[in-house]
């Protein structure tokens, strides 16, 4: 059994069978799925993977020190390109996190470090029986958005960042039912 917000779209099973709460360290993977999940927010997860490509593509592999570069002409072409969600707010975001993340990297931190040291380095795992059971928000993801707002981070309310541990494996949100929430319970080294 899986979890059932997957649904039967193919990409939607691969995601949750592949990714979906796989624990993820690497700096600018993690970047990428913020700025996924900024994306995502008002609309539904399936319409930001089925544009994953189209993102990757527009954002330059989601290089950070690039992204930081952009100027007026790149929001320009962001605005105008179908591959992605056009949202001002959203692109200003995107290229915002990018410079709010080169800047925690000239204090000599990371994003990966700034997150996984709350948990001691291991993904804290839930035991949900239902969706229903499973939280939109945490005291955790409240602080982790206080603070990553107070980096110059946009798009990152507590909701969001929910959804991006999830996605990122700090916390194992698998149902107990689906197979998972056991194969994803081992130490990460």
């Amino acid at each position: 059994m899986r979890c059932g917000w997957c649904g039967t779209d193919p990409l939607y099973v691969s995601y949750h069978d592949e990714e979906w709460g796989v624990p993820v360290r690497d700096e600018q993977a993690l970047f990428e799925r913020l700025i996924l999940e900024g994306a995502q927010a008002g609309l539904a997860w399936i319409t930001i993977l089925r544009k994953r490509e189209g993102y990757r593509r527009a954002f330059d592999g989601f290089d950070p020190q690039r992204i930081a570069r952009y100027d007026d002409s790149d929001r320009a072409r962001l605005l105008g390109d179908a591959g992605i969600v056009r949202n001002r707010l959203k692109i200003d975001a995107a290229i915002g996190n990018a410079r709010a993340l080169l800047a925690l990297h000239e204090r000599g931190q990371s994003l990966s470090s700034l997150v996984w040291d709350r948990v001691d380095g291991q993904p804290m795992v839930n035991h949900w029986r239902s969706l229903a059971d499973c939280p939109a928000r945490t005291d955790l993801s409240d602080q982790l958005s206080r603070d990553l707002g107070k980096l110059g981070f946009r798009f990152v309310g507590s909701t969001i960042l929910y959804a991006w541990m999830q996605s990122v494996g700090i916390v194992n949100d698998h149902l107990v039912d689906c197979f998972r929430h056991r194969e994803l319970i081992r130490p990460v080294g």
